[in-house]
Formats: C-alpha cells, sequence, structure tokens
C-alpha cells in the first residue's frame, strides 16, 4: 500500500459508502472488532479532511470506537461482498466473524485495518454526539428509521492517512 492526500481521492463518496460499503474498525491488533457500514460520509469540517459514521448502541463495535482514539474504514473490491454482508450481520461478540470472513487483521497506525482492503483510512476521533430526537424536522423519518428508538452514535474523525493498495 501507498500512501496518498485525502485530496487526492478519486473515489465518488456516494459510490464507496452507499454502494461498496465499508468495515468501521477499532481496537489493538490484539483486541479489535469490526462493522460493516453504509451510512457515513466524508468532507471538510473544522478545516480538516474529516470522516463521519454513525454506529447503533447495539452494535458490538460500538465500545471499540468509544475507547479508542482512533478508528479506520476499509474499503473492498466487489469480490469481498460476502465478507462485508458476514461482517454486518454476525456479532463479533458471538464468533470470529473477521476469521469466518477470510479477513487478516493488520496494523494501521493506532488502529487495526485489513490486508485484503483496497484502501483505508485511519482516523482521528474529534467528535461523537448521540443523534437527538428531538432534532429531527422530518418526524416520519424518525419513526421510520428509529421504531424502537435505538438512535445511532456519530462519531466525526479527522482523516489522517489514507492507504491505497498498488
Amino acid at each position: 500500500m501507498h500512501s496518498v492526500s485525502p485530496y487526492e481521492l478519486s473515489d465518488n463518496a456516494f459510490e464507496l459508502i452507499d454502494r461498496e460499503w465499508m468495515l468501521i474498525s477499532a481496537g489493538s491488533l490484539e483486541h479489535h472488532n469490526t462493522m460493516t457500514a453504509s451510512w457515513g460520509g466524508l468532507g471538510i469540517l473544522w478545516n480538516k479532511p474529516v470522516a463521519f459514521i454513525f454506529i447503533r448502541p447495539q452494535r458490538h463495535t460500538l465500545q471499540f470506537v468509544e475507547a479508542y482514539d482512533t478508528f479506520t474504514l476499509s474499503f473492498f473490491g466487489q469480490g469481498y461482498r460476502h465478507a462485508l454482508n458476514l461482517c454486518g450481520t454476525v456479532s463479533g461478540r458471538d464468533c470470529n466473524k473477521i476469521a469466518e470472513a477470510g479477513l487478516t487483521p493488520v496494523s494501521h497506525g493506532s488502529s487495526i485495518a485489513f490486508a485484503q482492503a483496497r484502501m483505508v483510512m485511519e482516523c482521528k476521533k474529534l467528535y461523537a454526539q448521540n443523534i437527538d430526537s428531538t432534532c429531527f424536522v422530518d418526524k416520519a423519518l424518525m419513526q421510520k428509521v428509529y421504531p424502537t428508538s435505538d438512535f445511532h452514535r456519530m462519531f466525526i474523525g479527522e482523516i489522517s492517512a489514507v492507504h491505497i493498495c498498488d
């Protein structure tokens, strides 16, 4: 892998996140977890390149993102769709879903990512906040997406490094 500036990326953020999906990962090589996500975004905030992600309270990965100062976003080619589907439907509490998905964890900065990823973004946490039901302007959307009131926790992370597979 080689490093590039976030400003050098040519990938379409909508394609990356909504159609390709990503793995949100946090922890150390010895103690980590990951989850598939198709919600989030990339942009500029506070004069920094950032990624923002959303994690529901019942997700095992939440405790890892909460406990560590950094997280990674890993993006894969279409050949890894099954692995991403598995990491989004099976909990790391119940099994070693990373091994079952055929993925190899590797250190990336002060977090972890996967050897098979075509691109990895390392992110330093800057901000976290729970989605607040009182802030919804479109109440119908809130009722549709959160029928059980399990509101996501949002994290904003500065993209500190981007690595692309050679």
